[in-house]
């Protein structure tokens, strides 16, 4: 079974570091814990700053919010559940969050025709598990990334995951609920790989 949905999170850090956004009860809304943002977030502490970044499956904003507090000059969340719209409408309102736009789409019907003349420079990529939608959504995402662009990928521990030619993983950390990862697009990754929980291993 499922477990419910938080009543809201925390935004970690940042502007409105310790916001809270209101967690719908909704079908596949899973947010992003605050362990697992902590982490991944101390990871693209460096690039946020002035940074593009797209959150595909926005659900209850925490990853494109965290982002716009702590320093992204824009940030687009698409959701396709109206009523999930409509409350990252009102976050973003109530936060007076001026570089963060909501747009109520399908993620991956947007793709489709996502123009490439701004691209992203983040992207976070975390669907409801259950509909299995990382590997269309990761070859879609080409027109829509800069040249050194990050994407951020959340799924199941057991969830086959493929990326596009190209694609480096720089750094993953699992907990018994998710694998999660960052890779870099059109750039090599370091020789050793940092884990989560903070172990080091080569590469393969």
């Amino acid at each position: 079974m499922t477990p419910k949905p938080p009543g809201s999170v925390r935004i970690i850090a940042g502007r409105w570091r310790n916001s809270r956004l209101d967690v719908a009860d909704a079908a596949g809304l899973r947010p992003t814990s605050e362990r697992v943002r902590e982490t991944v977030f101390n990871w693209l502490q460096p690039r946020l700053p002035g940074a593009r970044c797209l959150d595909l499956f926005a659900g209850s904003g925490a990853l494109g919010l965290e982002a716009a507090s702590r320093g992204a000059a824009q940030v687009l969340l698409i959701e396709r559940d109206p009523r999930l719209v409509q409350r990252l409408r009102a976050s973003v309102e109530r936060l007076n969050a001026t570089q963060v736009r909501v747009l109520g789409a399908d993620a991956n019907a947007w793709l489709a025709s996502a123009s490439a003349s701004e691209p992203f420079d983040i992207v976070f990529v975390d669907p409801p598990f259950a509909l299995d939608l990382w590997n269309r959504t990761l070859a879609s995402l080409a027109p829509v990334l800069a040249s050194d662009a990050r994407v951020y990928v959340e799924a199941s521990p057991d969830a086959a995951i493929a990326v596009p030619v190209g694609w480096s993983l720089l750094r993953e950390g699992r907990t018994r609920e998710v694998r999660y990862a960052l890779y870099a697009v059109g750039a090599q990754a370091p020789a050793t790989l940092t884990t989560g929980q903070g172990n080091q291993r080569d590469i393969p």
